[in-house]
């Protein structure tokens, strides 16, 4: 997911049987002795404004920050990441194909409504639509849901999406290929169900808040566009006498340094980031609020391979190579970061990474194959190379783009256009294929190398590079039908390979999460790697 485990399932080797799985539902626990404030309100900087809070037409971290509040799917996480029960009571399987839910009996939309197995049903389907036109219509492929590539491509109707009401409170799924991680798959936004009624109703216009209707902790209060999204308490979640806030606020703060002043002056209790220059500052003089936690998340730059000139690997090689990622990681940003050579993060499970031969080089010696490499694909002094690199607003990534073109021009005379768009500009430029080098941040959507290598599948619907291998795809085949989690680690890095031989992507760091927190605010999950953040779970401790 845009900066968006094998957690209990993946101690399952796929092929095995699986028992009856069932978990308690994880809620706001607050230790013994622990007062309370009598005002619980917690305000949230989200980064930008949000593109939707439809679940099926979102592909961002802010937008599924504040659906994680509204919604709730099958699954949850707990603090450390684990899977806890949401909409589902329990699930099981035999073969890792054929999975069935359990929903509890006490799940209500907000308007009163009985949450049914149907409305799953209904929302996935609109997911799989093509007319829904979701940018992560390809997750269900990544699922292996039966006959989920076919409807995405207009081939057969969505009513055959391998998922089944068999009554009430039974949803029956089917895949195609054995998938032993599916049910961690399930806490992402896209699978979060909807309410059909209010959306046949009202259509594009059902997330207005006087039209919203979720089943959530949280319902929509108020919505002013690009100022604040307000949630105030469900009354109706099956849960409710568990959570402890009573509202959430969430603020689209683009500019680090003045979403930094707001939480000194005590306007805002969390934070989306922090500015790169500030961070030691920060860490020395009030380290009682900096929580640096580990992130699954990969930062790296796409190039457009549907145009010229970056349809040549020679040229995409070179712009990678002649990129210092030591100074990236360790001066740009700061906090932690590490410089990356490969794609997935390697502390995702699943994953053993043989680095690529010019990560063992120094960067004079890159240098020098970056420059020969442009040679080659006839560009230099007597014919420059010049093109646009497109970023999203946020003045951290204005800082690493303008690191990156001052050494591409010092390195190899190239010329990079600085070309910054709003969010929601950002992604409809990236999903048309308008750019030729665009700033990107891919975070997991659960904890297993396929939420990052599926996504530079060829006709994925994230696939913004275009990038067209049938070797890779082969690798991740393969990877979907080993039958041990060596032979599957062992496809996983001949795709990181193809990736590096190809360089449709270029990585630069992995990401930690950074962020200033209230210490009043409990609660708060330094161990989730994915970093979700539940409402329901957090509380504001008394002065």
């Amino acid at each position: 997911m845009y900066k968006n485990k094998i957690t209990q399932a993946l101690l399952l080797s796929a092929g095995m049987a699986v028992a009856t799985t069932s978990f308690s539902t994880l809620a706001a626990d607050v230790p013994a002795g622990v007062k309370l404030a009598d005002k619980q309100e917690l305000v949230r900087g989200n980064g930008t404004e949000v593109e939707s809070l439809d679940p099926q037409k979102v592909s961002g971290v802010p937008e599924s920050n504040v659906i994680r509040d509204l919604l709730e799917g099958l699954v949850n996480q707990d603090s450390n990441g684990k899977l806890v029960g949401g909409v589902a009571e329990s699930w099981e399987t035999e073969d890792n194909k054929t999975w069935t839910f359990n929903l509890r009996k006490d799940a209500k939309w907000s308007n009163g409504d009985p949450v049914v197995a149907e409305d799953f049903v209904y929302t996935w389907r609109r997911l799989a639509d093509p007319k829904t036109g979701s940018p992560y219509a390809s997750y269900l492929e990544m699922t292996t849901m039966q006959n989920a590539s076919d409807i995405i491509l207009g081939k057969k109707d969505p009513e055959t999406l391998g998922v089944e009401a068999v009554d009430a409170h039974t949803l029956k799924v089917t895949l195609d290929k054995a998938v032993p991680y599916f049910v961690s798959m399930t806490v992402h936004t896209s699978l979060k169900p909807v309410n059909p009624k209010v959306v046949e109703e009202f259509g594009d216009k059902w997330t207005s808040p006087e039209n919203y209707v979720g089943n959530g902790a949280y319902k929509l209060d108020n919505w002013v566009v690009n100022e604040r999204i307000v949630l105030a308490r469900n009354e109706a979640y099956w849960d409710n006498d568990s959570s402890v806030l009573n509202k959430v606020t969430y603020l689209p703060i683009e500019n680090q340094v003045a979403e930094m002043n707001r939480f000194l002056a005590g306007e805002v209790d969390v934070t989306y980031e922090m500015p790169n220059e500030h961070f030691k500052r920060l860490v020395k003089q009030h380290p009682d609020y900096v929580k640096v936690t580990p992130y699954l998340c990969s930062y790296y730059y796409e190039f457009n391979t549907s145009k010229a000139p970056f349809d040549d690997e020679n040229v995409r090689k070179a712009l990678s190579y002649a990129v210092d990622r030591d100074v990236i990681a360790k001066f740009i940003v700061g906090k932690g970061e590490t410089p990356a050579y490969n794609f997935t993060p390697l502390a995702t499970n699943g994953i053993e990474v043989e680095m690529p031969d010019y990560s063992e080089l120094s960067q004079k010696e890159r240098v020098a194959k970056a420059k020969a490499l442009l040679d080659k694909a006839g560009y230099g002094s007597d014919n420059p190379l010049k093109f646009n690199l497109l970023y999203n607003t946020s003045e951290n990534h204005k800082k690493v783009a303008v690191a990156i073109a001052s050494m591409w021009k010092k390195e190899l005379g190239v010329t990079a256009v600085l070309e910054n768009q709003e969010w929601k500009s950002y992604l409809d430029s990236k999903r048309q294929g308008n750019f030729d080098v665009s700033r990107a941040g891919w975070c997991g959507d659960y904890n297993e190398a396929s939420t990052f290598l599926a996504i530079m599948r060829d006709g994925h619907s994230q696939n913004y590079p275009k990038y067209d291998s049938q070797a890779y795809d082969a690798y991740l085949d393969q990877a979907l039908t080993a039958k041990s989690d060596a032979d599957r680690a062992t496809a996983y890095k001949g795709a990181e390979a193809q990736l590096a031989a190809d360089m449709p992507i270029m990585p630069i760091y992995h990401y930690v999460n950074a962020r200033l927190v209230n210490p009043k605010l409990g609660g708060y999950p330094e161990k989730n790697p994915e970093d979700n953040i539940f409402s329901k779970d957090l509380y504001i401790i008394a002065d």
